[in-house]
């Protein structure tokens, strides 16, 4: 069992703080939430006796803020080892893909690779608060078998594991064989969670959906096809649509706009997500809403991208879920998400009405969550999954702010928690991981790119 105390202010969910708050976290839930310390131990929402408290934890959180574990809804893992490679920034995307193409092919995609950047992106991602990482992985190596494919999921998975951290591994596609992504999809799910229901393992760390990078990249049938094997499975589909050169490309391509296609296509529908959606017309915002549509917003990739800002005011005033993703380190070199909630915060504004920070904070949570279809996760309400980050605001970056909570986003914009837990279980301790030594991760994938 793991407590919680002491803290400044408890944010239970995008709604409900607490002053003083404490939780309560046992076989990897949350069991009880609200005020005071031992007291709420006795609660009748813990079923424990305060007799039986010898394999009781404490973190003091005194002078800290404790939120919910932040979920990183759109990520590519991958790119976590090739960030601010020559030919690759202020560059249109015709240029970036060959570029990050010779990349990979340098290095070689196999699941030695894989199992380096995904240590590294799952590690970054933990120090910055990210409990859940949904990793899109879009490259796969050309001609590669079945379990070749299958083993570059299973490294994906035992790095998340050995961390501690929790993994939506998207089986994605660029351009593949439509047959073969379907068939690689249908092994990655034998493979991972099997006979797991909605493709969720039974502990909740592991999940697996599917994929295409988007219209522009991919044809019906690999939407049809990927579709199939998430009809079967239960799975979660998520895409990428509607950035401004995605619209060129399915204009140019076939006279219709993703949105169009995608419809057409049959993925509009409640158990899609899709990121960046930054070209979007109101009229395609009541298509998405009618729908069911949740949505991924990606400002640190999309403005250095030069693929403009998704108006998420408009498309929450919708009802559109909208939840919050780094995209991966080959547009945006950092993956800190909070990081980019600050920026999704500053540059709302111009493209619609302000976004709050606590709204914001709600989509860094609760809102990816929902995307994942995942109801367990972004909030510590009793019976939600223990994942909770432990923020110090005691020093001079949060001096004079009046609002903690807003401090979060508007202050110390490279914040990160003190401490972070993941199932009932503490994986950043004062500021340092506790299953690795962050360097080690550092030169075994320095050893494995070469560089």
């Amino acid at each position: 069992m793991l407590q919680i105390t002491g803290a400044a202010r408890l944010l239970v969910d995008e709604t409900t703080e607490i002053d003083g708050g404490a939780v309560v976290v046992d076989g990897g839930r949350v069991v009880a939430s609200g005020t005071g310390g031992r007291e709420l131990l006795d609660s009748p929402e813990t079923r424990e006796p305060l007799e039986t408290l010898e394999t009781l934890e404490t973190l003091d959180a005194t002078g800290c803020i404790v939120t919910p574990g932040l979920v990183n809804a759109h990520h590519h893992l991958l790119q976590s080892v090739f960030r601010t490679l020559p030919g690759t920034r202020g560059v249109p995307m015709a240029e970036w893909l060959p570029t990050m193409a010779r990349a990979y092919g340098e290095a070689r995609i196999d699941a030695s690779l894989l199992a380096a950047s995904a240590a590294v992106g799952i590690a970054e991602g933990l120090l910055c608060g990210v409990t859940t990482v949904a990793d899109h992985q879009l490259n796969w190596p050309a001609d590669a078998s079945v379990a070749d494919r299958t083993a570059i999921a299973e490294a994906t998975a035992a790095a998340a594991s050995r961390l501690g951290g929790r993994l939506v591994f998207v089986r994605g596609s660029a351009r593949d064989a439509p047959e073969d992504a379907a068939e690689s999809a249908e092994a990655i799910v034998q493979a991972l969670v099997p006979r797991a229901p909605g493709g969720v393992s039974a502990d909740g760390m592991l999940q697996v959906a599917v994929g295409p990078a988007g219209v522009h990249s991919d044809s019906r049938e690999t939407f049809e096809l990927l579709g199939e094997v998430a009809a079967r499975h239960g799975l979660r589909r998520r895409t990428q649509a509607n950035e401004q050169v995605d619209t060129a490309i399915a204009l140019e391509r076939y006279g219709k706009r993703p949105l169009d296609l995608l419809e057409e296509w049959g993925w509009l529908a409640p158990d899609v997500t899709i990121a960046h959606l930054c070209d979007v017309t109101p009229d395609e915002i009541d298509r998405l809403a009618a729908a069911g549509v949740t949505a991924t917003h990606a400002p640190g990739c999309d403005l250095p991208m030069g693929w403009g800002i998704s108006p998420i005011a408009a498309l929450r005033a919708a009802g559109i879920t909208v939840g919050l993703g780094t995209s991966g380190g080959g547009s945006n070199d950092a993956g800190h998400l909070l990081a980019d909630a600050r920026l999704a915060m500053q540059v709302a504004p111009l493209v619609g009405p302000p976004v709050s920070a606590r709204a914001i904070l709600g989509m860094s949570t609760r809102g990816g969550a929902t995307g994942l279809g995942r109801d367990e996760l972004g909030h510590l309400r009793p019976g939600a999954a223990g994942d909770l980050c432990v923020w110090d605001v005691s020093g001079v970056a949060d001096a004079g702010v009046a609002d903690p909570v807003a401090g979060l986003l508007w202050a110390a914009p490279g914040r990160r928690p003190k401490h972070v837990v993941v199932a009932g279980q503490v994986v950043v301790r004062d500021y340092e991981l506790v299953a690795a030594d962050e360097r080690e991760l550092v030169a075994a994938a320095r050893a494995r790119v070469g560089r």
